[in-house]
């Protein structure tokens, strides 16, 4: 016992016990990851945003800690700023690289005004922690100024007038929709899960206000302008009756057919023609002959009906089983995998036989699910209470705020990889080497990897992670099982050919599994978009 106390040291090393460190580094090795591939002049201003956003982190986190933030945000984790602040610049700089080899010049173009904008965004961020924080933090202030300064000056020389303007309305759209959703959705968010889900929302409603003033311009696939009517229909909607029901009761029969009506006349009166501007036809009808182009599309859509009945079935057993007696309160980690299996079974058929009927396929169900939240969220009848009383034994710890993400920050994980594969810059639609598994990310990361680390780690881990509750078994199997999931779509994808990319996939598997073993934020969400990036490389 006294040589065990002698060679083992009373106080371990600061890297071993905090897992915010060690989450900055698994994004550090990212980043260079990134930069060891493409290097241009916004590779500079990536490795100053995060060293920047390192310091600013431990003030956001001191702010949480002591009460001291502006808003309300998610409690018991860290600010998450480090590894939210560099998913959007990252993710431009590996778009900017594709579509520059391909010759896209306005890919190109949009993919270095994505880099800026991300980096405007997180400094912002920064800006707002710096300027709250008393005493005033001079180092951090010096790091920031020399960090913003270096991005400013690579803006001016990088990116139009016409892009800048661009890169502004987005930040003012930012700043607006932080201010409307932090302040009626208190303890939803991290300030950097608030960062990366209102950060890409303002992208979106700028895009697609900026094509709708330039119909002339508009080109290409139909099925990529649903998703942004989808969120700009959706945010409309939801802001809109977040506000009147603070000024009338929402659960009488008077103010859910208020509800029902005024959700008909957005979506047939605002949505459906505005849509129609963008695909000249009328979207229904569209749909329609969509859906129905052949048989395939027809057995993929029964087969997922079929799923969807399943898991609805998995709800109503469970809460049967809490109604009936059981002394389970809240349903086990096993039992919420139940959900990710469901998904995986359902996005794999549609990766391997029709990748445009899964994009339009979940565009619609990510639709349903927010209609769905906002009914439970405002006790809509007759199906608001019924919500509340089934979902609520599949909360767990993040859900601590008004409304119920979990669903769908799963929907998100598994969808964004296939909404923002770059087809205009792939040619016949397929990357080659690792870029060919980029649509799978989200299958990998969260369908596969989180589920068997959730389930082997919570009953059989033994050996935990220094600082956190994850286990090394967990993190072990989790690898193990996407690199056996990377070799099963090989069999049964024939577009995937990895030509020798083996160990830089193997590589960018375990860094992503190691960042779900260290960090508090949304796994579901962060997770795949960090695979995604990696894999594009």
């Amino acid at each position: 016992m006294t040589l065990k106390r002698q060679f083992m040291p009373e106080n371990p090393p600061m890297w071993l016990i905090n897992p915010v460190l060690v989450e900055s580094l698994v994004v550090l090795a990212v980043v260079l990851c990134v930069h060891m591939v493409v290097w241009n002049q916004q590779s500079w201003c990536s490795i100053a945003l995060i060293i920047q956003a390192f310091y600013v982190q431990h003030k956001w986190d001191r702010l949480l800690r002591s009460g001291g933030a502006v808003f309300q945000f998610r409690p018991a984790t860290n600010s998450g700023i480090v590894p939210a602040s560099m998913v959007m610049p990252l993710l431009g700089l590996v778009l900017r690289e594709k579509c520059s080899a391909s010759g896209n010049v306005y890919f190109e173009r949009l993919s270095m005004v994505i880099t800026i904008t991300g980096m405007m965004l997180a400094l912002f961020l920064s800006l707002i922690a710096l300027g709250i924080t008393r005493p005033m933090p001079t180092n951090t202030c010096v790091i920031a100024g020399m960090a913003g300064s270096v991005i400013l000056y690579t803006t001016k020389q990088t990116l139009t007038v016409s892009e800048v303007i661009e890169v502004l309305e987005v930040l003012l759209i930012f700043v607006y929709l932080s201010l409307i959703v932090l302040y009626l959705l208190p303890r939803c968010f991290t300030p950097g899960e608030a960062l990366l889900i209102i950060g890409g929302i303002s992208f979106v409603v700028n895009q697609l206000i900026k094509r709708s003033l330039n119909l002339a311009e508009v080109k290409g696939d139909p099925v990529n302008y649903f998703l942004s009517v989808i969120v700009v229909g959706s945010l409309l909607l939801g802001v809109f009756f977040a506000l009147l029901f603070c000024f009338m009761e929402s659960e009488t029969w008077v103010s859910s057919l208020f509800f029902y009506m005024m959700t008909a006349v957005l979506g047939m009166g605002i949505l459906m023609p505005w849509l129609s501007l963008f695909i000249g036809r009328h979207p229904i009808m569209w749909l329609l002959d969509f859906l129905t182009l052949n048989d395939k599309r027809l057995c993929l859509l029964g087969y997922w009906v079929f799923l969807a009945v399943v898991a609805t079935c998995v709800v109503l057993h469970q809460n049967h089983q809490r109604q009936s007696g059981s002394k389970k309160h809240q349903a086990s980690t096993v039992v919420r995998k139940y959900f990710h299996l469901i998904v995986v079974a359902t996005y794999v058929p549609g990766l391997i036989y029709d990748r445009q009927l899964l994009h339009v396929a979940s565009v619609v169900c990510l639709a349903i699910f927010l209609f769905l939240e906002y009914v439970r969220y405002f006790r809509i009848r007759p199906l608001g209470q019924l919500l509340r009383q089934l979902l609520t034994l599949f909360l767990d710890e993040r859900d601590s705020g008004p409304l119920i993400l979990t669903h769908i920050y799963l929907l998100l994980g598994m969808s964004l990889p296939l909404w923002l594969f770059p087809g205009p810059c792939a040619p016949k639609g397929i990357l080659p080497g690792a870029g060919s598994l980029v649509p799978y990310a989200g299958v990998l990361a969260v369908g596969v990897g989180d589920t068997v680390a959730s389930v082997f780690g919570s009953t059989m881990g033994e050996i935990r992670w220094p600082g956190t509750k994850k286990t090394m078994e967990g993190t072990a199997t989790s690898v193990f099982a996407q690199i056996i999931a990377v070799a099963m779509f090989l069999i049964f994808d024939g577009s995937i050919n990895l030509d020798s990319t083996y160990s830089w996939i193997v590589g960018s598997i375990s860094l992503v599994a190691m960042l779900e073993a260290y960090t508090s934020q949304i796994d579901n969400l962060l997770l795949p978009l960090y695979l995604f990036i990696l894999l594009l490389l």
